[in-house]
């Protein structure tokens, strides 16, 4: 059993913080914005799976030197999320609905089975990096790129915290992002569907937190049994 447990009530914050009186401000170079306009079309859907990026067009579309929008695509490229090919550029990433499908369904072993061991062996300090992820997918419902990536932090801590390295592996190769991004992007409806998935990593947190194994391990079988790929991911990506 833990010696704390963070609920709604119990001091963890599951609302947006307090706005501050001043305007925050952020400045981003040319690079992340591009990088993050990109992100989105290819979670939105916007790009035709495997069709070329033009450059010319996209760098007169977003106002920029065509350095940026390269050091973007490559960014996109560390990710899987577009491939590179000699003499022609970039190329939005082509999927394989099976292996979607194959990926889902290995999810919900691995982290089931992962939740059930972390109940046992988290330490605090693997409790805190699932906190901080589920206390940050609350304050970035607004944002999908960001979503995703907590959504993704929370995911791989919860494996982190079973203390199984080969565990740990085998989840990072499933949350590559060109497998991660075309299921999340078209499941991510809007802020009210990404704060219920917030709420549901906060009840497994809870959960793990508690000690309960068994309770640990049903509940992160039930949250991805029920988000598969989506059927107009495959459409899409004939």
């Amino acid at each position: 059993m833990k010696n704390h447990l963070f609920s709604g009530d119990s001091g963890f914050n599951t609302q947006n913080n307090k706005e501050s009186p001043f305007p925050q401000i952020e400045i981003k170079s040319a690079t992340e914005v591009v990088y993050r306009e990109l992100l989105k079309a290819i979670l939105n859907g916007k790009f035709e799976r495997g069709s070329l990026l033009r450059q010319g067009e996209l760098a007169e579309s977003f106002g920029v030197s065509r350095t940026p929008l390269r050091e973007a695509l490559m960014r996109l490229a560390s990710m899987g999320l577009v491939h590179i090919e000699s003499n022609r550029g970039f190329r939005v990433a082509s999927l394989d609905f099976g292996n979607m499908q194959h990926a889902w369904r290995s999810r919900i072993f691995i982290e089931s089975g992962a939740a059930r061991l972390a109940a046992k062996n988290a330490d605090d300090r693997s409790l805190e990096k699932m906190r901080l992820s589920v206390q940050r997918q609350y304050e970035v419902t607004h944002d999908l790129q960001e979503s995703l990536i907590v959504n993704r932090d929370f995911h791989l801590a919860l494996v982190a915290a079973s203390g199984n390295p080969y565990l740990v592996k085998f989840a990072e190769m499933l949350w590559s992002f060109d497998l991660a991004a075309p299921i999340f992007g078209p499941q991510a409806s809007g802020p009210k569907e990404l704060t219920s998935w917030a709420d549901e990593h906060l009840e497994i947190l809870n959960a793990v937190i508690s000690g309960n194994e068994q309770l640990s391990e049903e509940l992160t079988r039930k949250h991805i049994s029920n988000y598969p790929p989506q059927a107009s991911v495959q459409k899409s990506i004939k």
